[in-house]
């Protein structure tokens, strides 16, 4: 079963950097306003924060309504421009890091299936550097066609295809070394079916366990995605048996007040698990 704690947050520990961060430079968060995410970072005392917007080339495909499952919708406006406007990004961070210098603003971006779209992504990665980068399993290939994941999820087949998922997440960490981050890990999760099996980490400790240790000999970090309802704790204690020697806070934002979402609590469970916050408040925490 899956570990329930009451992670106890100490009033004396300093927050984590937010490193996941989205904007009105995002597809999908058109009401987000940057400088509002940066007022509340402060609001809550966050060392730093990271603008992490969406870098999508996919034409997601998934099945219609059930009145007629032969209809695909697609999202269509990704797959040339990934709908990241560098420039005005960069204009707009420019303009807050000079508006609020109190706090540290990273630059970043989050790579949807970068193992798929290395071309795209080195087109984009060759006019800017970023200090965050983020990769994200957001979609499935089936029959040759990329389907945004948690529509693919049904009652029946909720649990092997989160098995296939994490086979995927493998594939993209051990075939993609251009981002920092894997990023939310239990990605499907947020659409689990009514009437599957209720989600239990164990059940795929061997797939989840493959994912951590290539990602544990890369270097690199694995993200707390507080947009919920996970981490599972389960995880973040296999990250550290693994030998996964950073961790990265996210609250996945898409609007300003949920700018460091349960931060406290997740930094607890974190800390029990043997990481601990870096020299430098905008470090990621380490063991």
């Amino acid at each position: 079963m899956t570990e329930s704690h009451a992670w106890n947050a100490s009033p004396q520990q300093p927050l984590p950097t937010d490193n996941h961060v989205h904007t009105e430079w995002s597809w999908d968060a058109s009401t987000a306003v940057m400088e509002k995410a940066c007022e509340e970072a402060i609001r809550l005392g966050l060392p730093a924060i990271s603008f992490t917007d969406h870098a999508d080339f996919t034409t997601w495909a998934y099945p219609g309504e059930k009145e007629d499952s032969s209809i695909v919708r697609v999202i269509d406006k990704h797959a040339h421009s990934g709908l990241f406007d560098s420039d005005g990004y960069w204009e707009c961070l420019e303009r807050c890091r000079a508006r609020y210098p109190e706090l540290k603003i990273l630059s970043g971006m989050e790579l949807g299936e970068p193992h798929l779209f290395k071309d795209e992504i080195s087109a984009l990665l060759e006019r800017r550097t970023f200090d965050r980068l983020l990769g994200s399993l957001h979609s499935l290939v089936v029959d040759g066609q990329i389907h945004y994941a948690p529509f693919l999820f049904t009652a029946d087949n909720a649990q092997e295809l989160m098995r296939t998922y994490l086979v995927e997440t493998l594939n993209m960490v051990e075939n993609s070394d251009v981002f920092h981050v894997l990023a939310h890990i239990d990605y499907p999760m947020r659409a689990w079916p009514k009437g599957a099996k209720p989600f239990d980490a164990n059940d795929y400790e061997e797939e989840y366990r493959s994912v951590l240790r290539a990602l544990a000999r890369s270097d690199r970090a694995l993200e707390m995605n507080t947009q919920g309802p996970w981490p599972a704790a389960e995880v973040v204690r296999w990250w550290y048996e693994e030998g996964g020697s950073a961790v990265s806070f996210g609250s996945d934002s898409h609007e300003p007040e949920t700018v460091g979402r349960s931060f406290a609590v997740t930094a607890a469970m974190v800390e029990a698990h043997g990481f601990k916050p870096g020299k430098d408040p905008i470090d990621f925490w380490r063991r």
